[in-house]
């Protein structure tokens, strides 16, 4: 019933797409898609409007012990930055994928797309701006496309980088965040507070409108050159070093023992899998952790179709 229902909504989307190019090829949701740094025919409609998908303006935190809404192993986005710890649950990430915060007086967009499985935090700072960012209702290779309130330009999230409008080329700075259990993030940091569930929207937080879509292998929208190395969803660490990528699928990354050392791009690395929490870092020899994104696998070879591949021995 559940890949019925699936297959349904695919059908549905495709239809509704079809019909949105022959209306107008080069503009969707008001965004203006003429000379776009992406192939315009790849961007498809993802059934919402603009701000369809309502990101948080206005977060509000709380402490752990007022948490108690969340169970150990719910996943979270952690953010460490300026000695200030926060998590996001992806409990509130599926129903809104954008929350615009602030780090002291930086400017932070924390940014999740439930169909690539990508959560990325990164720098709101570009072009001597601060910017806020909303939902396009948008995709391009099934990813979110964002757009900046300021420019009306749009980004794709996995490129970090404006795709059209007056911010066209712009890249956003990756900070270093993860992707853990609830438990683990407040044991490693138990001063953090956590995105509270009173976001001023009417949504069922305990109810997951994706669920059982990382299990299947379909995709709700074309994606071209899907490597079959892996499952499409299997979990993925991916890495840019002085313009070159590597993926550290999360299964490889088990068979290896949880910990790999190995020369990078000219840099030494030290790659850790915790199997307990499903969580996966990259750090120098000296600790320091660095920026990734953690996402399927079909998200990362889709962006970087020339990315190096890590395979235990």
């Amino acid at each position: 019933m559940q890949g019925l229902r699936g297959l349904l909504v695919v059908i549905n989307l495709l239809l509704l797409n079809v019909a949105l190019s022959a209306a107008s090829a080069a503009s969707l949701n008001g965004f203006d898609l003429r000379d776009a740094l992406i192939p315009s025919q790849e961007i498809f409609h993802g059934g919402p409007g603009k701000d369809g998908i309502p990101a948080i303006d206005e977060p509000r935190f709380e402490r752990v012990n007022e948490a108690n809404w969340l169970n150990d192993d719910d996943r979270v986005m952690g953010l460490s930055l300026s000695g200030t710890h926060k998590a996001y649950p992806l409990r509130i990430l599926n129903w809104h994928e954008i929350v615009n915060d602030q780090i002291g007086d930086r400017p932070v967009v924390v940014s999740y797309c439930p169909l690539c499985g990508s959560g990325l935090v990164m720098s709101a700072r570009a072009d001597g701006m601060d910017l806020k960012f909303g939902v396009s209702g948008l995709l391009y290779k099934s990813d979110m496309l964002l757009y900046d309130r300021k420019t009306e330009s749009l980004w794709s999230q996995m490129m970090k980088q404006a795709i059209s409008g007056d911010l066209q080329g712009t890249k956003l700075s990756l900070l270093t965040s993860q992707n853990t259990t609830w438990k683990d993030w407040r044991t490693a940091h138990p001063d953090t507070v956590v995105l509270s569930k009173e976001t001023g929207y009417a949504r069922n937080y305990s109810r997951n409108p994706y669920a059982g879509y990382e299990d299947q292998r379909d995709l709700y929208f074309p994606v071209s050159g899907i490597d079959p190395r892996y499952h499409p969803k299997q979990a993925t660490l991916g890495i840019e070093l002085n313009g070159k990528h590597k993926a550290y699928p999360h299964v490889e990354l088990d068979r290896a023992g949880g910990q790999v050392e190995e020369a990078f791009a000219g840099q030494d690395l030290i790659i850790r899998y915790d199997r307990t929490n499903q969580s996966a870092w990259i750090e120098t020899p000296l600790g320091e952790r660095l920026p990734t994104i953690e996402s399927f696998w079909f998200a990362w070879m889709a962006f970087h179709p020339e990315s190096e591949v890590f395979e235990a021995n």
